[in-house]
């Protein structure tokens, strides 16, 4: 087992102050400590919140979330935990440059955190920059690749950068490692869609749907295509289930204004289609 990063932070910063003022650090050595001032208390660090209020913060809100973990990795720069839920709340919130930066940040101390390359990969495929993810990605599947995980992002970030080829390569390896994945079927799905085969992309979503794990979004990538082959009953049927009336109602309204009188219509990009 290597040191422990807090360890070994200290260790580097103790170095610093050492090699930056060599006489500040003698005197210190040679100078006793002032005295407490009688009645005043020593400073005690915040500590970090307990395991159950970490626990009960996953089911929070996004921004109520962003503010605890801010606090934590204030708390304990250290503190991966932190970090990776902070990166994850800010996407949610839609700031991914911050959520970027929160785990480049961390990764200068652990370079070799697989959690924390994916989150970092993952943020900078949020902010529409995922080129700059690409290695991050790369090393954490180097690092494991049995992780489905890895194998999905990747996916997801050769095809922002335009390596449609290498994209395909990456989920169909994912696919291999975890086959009814419905992160995975519905990343592939919307690729095919982008390439104009709604048909093929419609059965990968009807499948990924029918898993056990699958979420909001898929469900609503679903209906996205069903939509733009003109199956509209349907589509209003997932929306209106999966939706507030309002949102539902302008999701429509979009895919109606794609389909329009013309019939469906391809969607022009991968970044259009994630943009949503």
């Amino acid at each position: 087992m290597s040191r422990s990063p807090v360890n070994a932070a200290t260790t580097l910063v103790a170095a610093v102050a050492i090699l930056a003022a060599p006489g500040v650090a003698q005197a210190q050595a040679q100078d006793p400590a002032p005295p407490q001032a009688p009645g005043v208390a020593p400073r005690v660090p915040p500590a970090p919140a307990s395991p159950e209020r970490r626990a009960e913060m996953q089911r929070a809100d996004a921004l109520t979330r962003s503010v605890f973990w801010r606090g934590e990795l204030e708390t304990n720069p250290a503190d991966v935990e932190a970090a990776l839920n902070l990166a994850d709340a800010l996407i949610a919130l839609g700031q991914a440059e911050q959520a970027a930066a929160v785990a480049d940040a961390a990764l200068l101390a652990l370079p070799n955190h697989r959690d924390l390359l994916l989150m970092a990969g993952r943020a900078h495929i949020a902010r529409g920059q995922a080129f700059y993810g690409v290695a991050s990605l790369e090393r954490a599947r180097d690092l494991e690749p049995s992780d489905w995980r890895a194998w999905s992002l990747l996916g997801v970030a050769y095809q922002q950068v335009r390596r449609s080829a290498d994209a395909e390569a990456a989920w169909a390896q994912g696919l291999v490692l975890a086959p009814d994945n419905p992160t995975l079927l519905a990343n592939v799905a919307m690729a095919r869609l982008t390439a104009g085969d709604p048909v093929e992309a419609e059965a990968l979503l009807r499948r990924a749907v029918a898993q056990p794990g699958a979420g909001l979004k898929v469900s609503q990538n679903l209906a996205l295509v069903l939509g733009l082959q003109g199956k509209t009953g349907e589509a209003e049927q997932l929306l209106r289930r999966n939706l507030p009336p309002d949102q539902a109602d302008a999701n429509l309204a979009w895919l109606r204004a794609q389909t329009g009188a013309t019939g469906p219509q391809r969607p022009r990009t991968w970044d259009s289609l994630q943009g949503g």
